[in-house]
């Protein structure tokens, strides 16, 4: 079963490819004259793609076309030359240059998710007996499209973290006059309120006390988009230690998301050669 449909593995790998330096298959220094061939990019990818979307071990996934050492360093190597940070970028640009980002209306909310194995960016949960977890910071403009996170233990509450979650609006370039940024109940204080008003956004903030769907408009897309991303199980269930790592399958995640947004919307009013034959 693949992670991803072959209509969106194979985009996606084609703008991965092209970020990725140019590697020679075999070591021409080697004192023998010969080395065994380098595992193709193309198998790590899919390799990635399946710890992403299964999130079984990297032992579990490897096999004879590739060792889990190899997945975990062809993983590093990538995270330290910024390709998924880069991927992610560029298709957030893609969709914004063919569809369009709403960037009038945005969301942002905290998600809570386990983290069996601790690591740089786990806390006490308070909704799982206190046991480690992570919790996400999510920005979304209004369709649900994710524009920035920021990862933290689960006990942190989600007033902190509305600033820096902000602070990811200053690399999406040029953006609208009037802003509206809509946040839950967790949000109502007036903490939350003025650092609205030092960036010049208005706050639609549902108040303490009132059902929730009374209040719900444009917030609601931040939860399908927290669900999205559930949906990859290395994110629900995240075992990685390491920041840098969680950054990068959220930004492979992210891509996906993006992607797949992009080709669904696309369908109806663009033609392309690989474009699928009916809409996904």
């Amino acid at each position: 079963m693949p992670a991803v449909p072959s209509w969106l593995s194979d985009p996606l790998w084609d703008q991965f490819a092209a970020l990725l330096p140019a590697r020679p298959a075999t070591a021409a220094t080697h004192p023998l004259g010969c080395h065994r061939r380098r595992i193709a990019d193309r198998v790590v990818f899919d390799k990635l793609l399946q710890v992403l979307r299964f999130g079984c071990s990297y032992e579990a996934i490897a096999d004879s076309t590739c060792s889990a050492t190899t997945i975990r360093n062809r993983r590093d190597e990538w995270i330290r030359l910024g390709v998924f940070t880069q991927l992610r970028k560029i298709t957030l640009d893609a969709y914004d240059r063919i569809v369009g980002l709403l960037l009038d209306d945005l969301a942002i909310d905290g998600c809570i998710t386990k983290a069996p194995g601790g690591g740089e960016i786990a806390g006490r949960s308070p909704v799982d007996r206190g046991k480690q977890g992570m919790k996400r910071s999510l920005m979304v403009e209004a369709r649900g499209i994710p524009l920035g996170r920021v990862l933290a233990g689960a006990n942190r509450h989600d007033c902190p973290l509305l600033k820096p979650t902000l602070e990811q609006l200053d690399g999406l370039g040029p953006l609208p006059d009037d802003i509206t940024v809509h946040l839950d109940a967790g949000y109502d204080s007036a903490t939350s309120r003025d650092l609205l008003t030092e960036r010049g956004l208005t706050g639609e903030i549902a108040r303490k006390g009132v059902k929730a769907p009374i209040q719900a408009t444009q917030w609601w897309h931040i939860e399908r988009t927290n669900a999205w991303h559930n949906a990859f199980n290395r994110l629900q269930r995240c075992y990685e230690r390491k920041e840098s790592v969680v950054h990068a399958y959220f930004d492979l995640a992210d891509a996906i998301i993006t992607i797949r947004s992009l080709i669904r919307q696309a369908w109806i009013s663009h033609r392309w050669d690989t474009r699928p034959t009916r809409r996904p």
